[in-house]
């Protein structure tokens, strides 16, 4: 297999590639006056397996053609197979039309990936709220794979933290703060989160319950973080409930406005992402996740 990296995904394309042993493809890309992308494919790849890492963070509707652009310069070369990995996948959030007029993005962002001509698709920790899952909007062999073991791993070597407890900030990181706490072999809680705007949310105890962490450290473990907002809720409410230390992990740190100062100054004690949307805490790579996926297709 030959592996590529698009312009965001260069950095985990050459991580793969040396966790993999798999050579790693040459692309020439380039932009004319206008602001158009032009690329070209420098490696023979007919009759090979090829993989495409391309994340869509931080700037989706231009990676989105970059990547259109990508998989039809790639078919024009006669590869045997086109698996594709997209770490980081945009507009899965608006997977409902939640009012008159809206588009039903999620969906119309996988037909334009699948649609461009791709035997496989791999994404990771994608946000799967009201869609049961990928099968539900691809076609073709869908994976969602998950960084959480990793980033659980993570939280728990460097920080060491004291009779840890895992809690998920709302109803869907129930998946994710049941893996991180199988990892470090501990317990989790759930929370309940009613979202007013993008901007505000309320979390609270689900059936009025208590969560079990006084004089324990939490590990709040969800996929993406954004605003923050959430995280602090979160993380206040476990305060009041007696938790001693916080530390937080999610896959996808998108931390926009000022989430990071945000959560720092609500006393969490780190904060642990991954390269699936490069940043500041982005401490955790998915290259292991990728090229585990990659081999074992391989095989």
């Amino acid at each position: 297999m030959i592996i590529f990296g698009g312009s965001a995904g260069e950095t985990l394309a050459v991580r793969t590639s040396l966790l993999t042993g798999m050579k790693l493809g040459k692309v020439k890309r380039q932009s004319f006056p206008d602001g158009e992308q032009y690329l070209k494919i420098e490696e023979d790849i007919k009759g090979q397996d090829v993989a495409l890492i391309h994340p869509l963070g931080g700037r989706p509707d231009q990676l989105i053609m970059e990547y259109l652009l990508t998989i039809d310069a790639l078919k024009s070369a006669s590869p045997k197979s086109i698996s594709v990995v997209v770490p980081y996948l945009a507009y899965a959030r608006q997977d409902a039309r939640f009012h008159p007029g809206e588009p039903l993005s999620f969906h119309l962002v996988a037909k334009l990936l699948e649609g461009a001509g791709i035997d496989r698709i791999f994404t990771i920790d994608v946000h799967l709220q009201r869609v049961p899952s990928l099968k539900e909007v691809f076609k073709i062999p869908a994976t969602n794979l998950t960084a959480v073991p990793y980033i659980a791993e993570y939280i728990n070597r460097i920080y060491q933290p004291k009779n840890p407890i895992v809690v998920g900030p709302d109803d869907e990181s129930e998946q994710w703060a049941k893996v991180a706490a199988a990892k470090i072999k501990t317990d989790y809680a759930v929370l309940s989160k009613t979202r007013f705007s993008s901007t505000e949310v309320k979390v609270k105890v689900k059936g009025g319950e208590s969560v079990n962490v006084k004089g324990r450290d939490a590990i709040i473990i969800d996929d993406i973080i954004s605003t923050g907002n959430t995280i602090v809720e979160a993380a206040n409410l476990v305060r009041k409930e007696g938790a001693r230390k916080i530390y937080v992990g999610c896959t996808h740190p998108v931390l926009s406005l000022n989430a990071l100062p945000l959560m720092y100054s609500n006393h969490i004690e780190g904060v642990v992402g991954t390269d699936t949307f490069a940043g500041p805490i982005s401490f955790v790579s998915v290259a292991p996740v990728i090229a585990e996926a990659l081999t074992s297709k391989k095989k």
